[in-house]
């Protein structure tokens, strides 16, 4: 059976910047759960944060701008952490590529995981439209990416 990758704090770890998860209870999930199909990664811990930590946002562009060097990812002190996120980015696709997955179920929102809308850059909480350096990367490499929002659409 093809593995699924998940973000960890989806799948109940508490992993994100506030030491929270978001898990999520779908038929679905449930289902790949009890099979052993899911694979966890956080970008974020993979790439050397630590939990918790100060929230960080994408500045001036998305994902795919970030890892083309065309905008940086900080926290909420000003500290760069562009690195940081893009290292998680490639040891999750590492994941990927050593587990043969094709599907990712990525938190939105985050600038690691959005895959539809992530934080401006300003820490005012407005929502553009764009995505996270892990799920651009995963794209970029043929993975294709959920969101917790679009489970329904999922067709095995």
């Amino acid at each position: 059976m093809k593995k699924i990758l998940i973000s960890s704090c989806l799948a109940g770890e508490k992993v994100r910047y506030n030491g929270s998860d978001r898990k999520i209870n779908h038929p679905l999930i449930n289902k790949w759960d009890k099979e052993g199909r899911l694979i966890l990664a956080c970008p974020e811990i993979l790439g050397g944060l630590s939990t918790p930590r100060p929230s960080a946002e994408i500045i001036n562009g998305s994902g795919l701008d970030a890892l083309n060097k065309h905008s940086k990812i900080t926290d909420i002190n000003h500290n760069d952490l562009t690195k940081e996120f893009i290292d998680g980015a490639e040891k999750t696709l590492e994941i990927i590529k050593e587990h043969n997955i094709d599907i990712a179920i990525m938190a939105e929102r985050s600038p690691s995981c959005g895959s539809c809308k992530i934080y401006d850059g300003t820490f005012s909480g407005k929502l553009i439209h764009g995505e996270g350096v892990t799920t651009a990367l995963l794209r970029k490499n043929g993975v294709t990416i959920y969101n917790e929002n679009q489970l329904d659409d999922i067709k095995e």
